[in-house]
């Protein structure tokens, strides 16, 4: 079965940054889209930022201007987080789609922005 790690999460003060990692089991070029998600404590899981095969990336609204999505030539994809504030605070999982099905869940990357 195809599985994706996250790392690279911490703890910064407001204004940090901090960048993300997920590596696959394969080719992150065998997927078709990959993307990150957050869940902050009491809240549902959210789509944070997506990339294409072919590059072409989306964010939601809240982290337009501060996060980067990005993938390497081998087997991972990271997200960069910049100027981070309180409400970042979440635990941060990867995903990806190959074919028609997507990977499963992992153990996410906790991320904790407070002064």
């Amino acid at each position: 079965q195809v599985r994706l790690v996250e790392s690279g999460g911490g703890s910064v003060q407001p204004g940090g940054s901090l960048r993300l990692s997920c590596t696959a089991s394969i080719s992150i070029f065998s997927f078709k889209s990959v993307g990150w998600y957050r869940q902050a404590p009491g809240k549902e899981r959210e789509l944070v930022a997506t990339m294409t095969a072919g590059g072409s990336t989306t964010y939601t609204d809240s982290v337009k201007g501060r996060f980067a999505i990005s993938k390497d030539l081998s087997n991972s994809m990271y997200l960069q987080m910049n100027n981070l504030k309180p409400e970042d605070t979440a635990t941060y999982y990867c995903r990806a789609a190959l074919g028609s099905a997507t990977t499963p869940w992992g153990q996410g990357t906790q991320v904790t922005v407070s002064s």
